[in-house]
């Protein structure tokens, strides 16, 4: 496995923190209180103690993580790994899941275009882009994950962004009367007829970004895991130990 490399910055602000802190809240208040005057237009959203002594974990507005010390002073940017009896552990992608799943679970299914199993075992979303050919490919094989009892839930991705044709395509097929069908077509490179309508394709585009959707597909398990890009639905399948 490759180990990701740490950076560490020292990051000099003067004046800013006098004394050790003891209060409860005091050091993540001043952690955020000195990163955010020294980097221009970053927003922290929260700041807490990390598994690793010493470091804190600062989940900020660009979607990174960073670890700092208990000053505010020094920061790592990365992954941080950590060496375990099974091998080496990610936390940082550990707690990505756990806020990602939260993330999922608070906008819900409504909206999606969902291809359900009957005999249901697992689901899965799926972050897709209408001309993306790996997203067509996965699209082929949904009819064998639904046989596996995973159900396919699609969450709108146009990678090229609002105002583009693939995006305005991707509106097409979720304002379509058959969303399934036009889904279909749309993936087998079929022209689908242009329709416009209240729709949360910009509502899903953004849910992507925030939950950190870099390319199409992108597979977000039920525990808040991401597959990113292709995976054939046996493997799939057998990764979420239903084979």
């Amino acid at each position: 496995m490759e180990i990701k490399r740490f950076v560490m910055v020292a990051v000099m602000v003067a004046g800013i923190l006098g004394s050790p802190f003891s209060v409860a809240g005091e050091v993540e208040d001043n952690i955020s209180e000195r990163l955010t005057k020294a980097v221009p237009g970053l927003k922290v959203l929260s700041v807490r103690e990390s598994e690793a002594k010493g470091l804190y974990e600062v989940q900020s507005n660009n979607g990174d993580t960073i670890y700092t010390t208990s000053d505010g002073q020094y920061l790592l940017t990365g992954d941080l790994l950590k060496i375990t009896s099974n091998g080496i552990a990610n936390v940082t992608e550990e707690a990505r899941a756990k806020e990602r799943h939260k993330t999922m679970a608070s906008y819900g299914e409504e909206g999606v275009i969902s291809y359900r199993a009957s005999d249901e075992k697992a689901v899965i979303d799926v972050f897709t882009d209408i001309d993306c050919p790996y997203c067509r490919k996965l699209h082929d094989e949904v009819p064998q994950l639904n046989d596996y009892g995973i159900t396919v839930n699609y969450y709108a991705y146009p990678r090229s962004g609002p105002g583009t044709p693939s995006f305005a395509k991707y509106i097409s097929v979720w304002c379509a009367e058959d969303q399934q069908s036009a889904m279909d077509s749309a993936k087998a490179g079929k022209v689908v007829p242009s329709a416009t309508c209240d729709n949360p394709v910009l509502e899903q585009f953004q849910l992507g970004q925030r939950v950190g959707v870099t390319g199409t597909p992108a597979i977000v398990l039920e525990d808040g895991n991401v597959v990113r890009g292709y995976l054939p639905a046996r493997n799939l399948a057998e990764g979420l130990g239903l084979l």
